[in-house]
């Protein structure tokens, strides 16, 4: 039996137990660092699995380690389990229908994320005592991927400074090594402290901290022009002063989101965004208040890993979906704009078959992505250790992600095949590394190359801590 052929077989041994597990995930949605419930299903599942087992890492109460092996190069496998909030939607029909007392959804894929990554680790962890190897295979359980920036907070203090290797996937609409496409970025709170007044009266005694965050707006919007095309500023109102209109606001916060190509162009982009808010600050006589929410690094490409992820991908295929497969992603299908289902393969640059309902081949390698680039901490990640990532078909083609259509496809037949594919690309991938150190050494050299050039500075300032919520 070939090595990939064994692990194969190990995650096909534990395959329903970690459908279940993904469906428990799936039925306790829970948004950035609240994901309580999730992470003790995923700590229990580690326990159980005969890992040894840290709690609470990084200081983030809904992180968890689980660690196999005492010597060796260490394979980090990477997991998510957030959900997203006001995408309730009760999984298996292909109409919009929240769940009732239920705000928050699975937009995203990461209930299937965590549970392929801790099956992927657990396929590893048992390939290494079948074929007593000297090897650690970690699973890091991540929270707040979707904008609390977890794995940012990790990379920046050291949690993963002894890795040889980071491996991790996403769910997605094809089958491909995910291209080191993404941009960095930071969210940044602007608070602006004024002086009330009566509006009416005595106007002229009140210093507006709502004026100072629309003439911020302003500023920016100004700014759009003259900032590289990828690049993206997007904000959101926090706090607009209250709802009397008869008192001239003493404070108001707004966050903005600013996003670049890479860690260079960002850090010029928020000197600029700093300078338009100094600005409307002294426009409008308040004081302005910054603080960094969170931020995260662009990817860092690793090609020797790549082309091993690949190989292992091609050995293995693309995803194998059935007919009812097919006639509930045409449902969900229908559902869909020609415009989103055209858009479905752009991030591996090929043109999508507009009669494919699922994924049927693996992209090539080769391929150049040109959709649209969204934002990930994996990239902290890549920024401190060599890392790759697989995309793996678990939902119709043309499916948006952070929509209705996403979690109602999350628990489905196709979703769980993905999963289990995924598992198996992760675990080969770790597998044909671990017994061939060359390559490890090949992945190492690359990614040093690329740090000495331009070394990681994390988006994220020392000092700044997680918005971590309490039970």
């Amino acid at each position: 039996m070939n090595n990939e052929e064994d692990i194969w077989n190990l995650v096909e041994l534990k395959k329903n137990d970690y459908i279940k597990f993904s469906d428990l995930v799936f039925d306790m949605p829970e948004t950035l660092y609240k994901e309580f419930k999730s992470v003790s299903e995923h700590t229990k599942v580690l326990k159980k699995e005969g890992f040894k087992v840290t709690e609470g890492i990084c200081n983030m109460p809904t992180a968890v380690l689980g660690e196999y092996g005492d010597k060796g190069p260490v394979i980090a496998i990477i997991g998510e389990f957030d959900a997203l909030p006001g995408l309730s939607q009760v999984a298996g029909i292909a109409e919009y229908k929240p769940i009732l007392n239920e705000e928050n959804g699975h937009g995203c894929g990461h209930n299937l994320l965590g549970a392929a990554s801790l099956l992927a680790a657990t396929a590893v962890k048992d390939w290494i005592i079948k074929n007593n190897i000297n090897a650690r295979v970690r699973y890091y359980g991540c929270p707040a991927e979707e904008g609390g920036a977890a794995k940012t907070y990790m990379a920046r203090d050291g949690l993963f400074n002894d890795v040889d290797t980071a491996i991790c996937w996403h769910p997605a609409t094809f089958n491909s090594v995910n291209k080191p496409m993404s941009l960095a970025n930071t969210r940044v709170d602007f608070t602006f402290h004024g002086k009330a007044a009566h509006a009416a009266t005595a106007p002229h005694l009140g210093r507006s901290a709502l004026d100072a965050i629309e003439l911020m707006n302003v500023g920016v919007n100004y700014m759009r022009e003259h900032m590289p095309d990828s690049a993206r500023v997007h904000y959101a109102y926090l706090d607009v002063g209250g709802n009397a209109p008869n008192v001239v606001q003493a404070k108001a916060t707004i966050r903005h989101l600013i996003r670049a190509s890479d860690l260079v162009q960002l850090r010029s982009l928020v000197d600029r965004v700093y300078k338009i808010a100094d600005g409307a600050a002294l426009m409008t006589e308040t004081v302005v208040e910054k603080n960094v929410y969170s931020g995260v690094s662009n990817l860092l490409g690793n090609k020797p890993l790549e082309e091993i992820m690949q190989n292992e991908f091609d050995k293995l295929g693309p995803v194998l979906f059935d007919a009812n497969d097919r006639v509930f992603a045409n449902k969900i299908r229908s559902t869909l704009t020609q415009a989103d289902i055209l858009d479905s393969f752009q991030r591996i640059g090929l043109k999508t078959p507009l009669d494919m309902p699922l994924c049927n081949f693996v992209a090539p390698l080769e391929t150049v992505g040109n959709g649209g680039i969204g934002s990930t901490d994996v990239g902290d990640v890549s920024w401190v250790v060599p890392t790759v990532q697989a995309r793996v078909a678990t939902c119709a083609v043309g499916t948006p992600f952070h929509t209705w259509q996403t979690v109602a496809q999350g628990k489905s037949s196709a979703a769980h095949k993905g999963m289990i594919h995924a598992a198996k690309v992760m675990a080969s991938t770790a597998s044909a590394l671990i017994k061939d150190p060359n390559k490890l050494i090949e992945a190492k050299e690359a990614f040093n190359l690329q740090v000495s050039i331009n070394p990681y500075i994390c988006p994220i300032p020392k000092g700044v801590l997680p918005p971590i919520f309490k039970k």
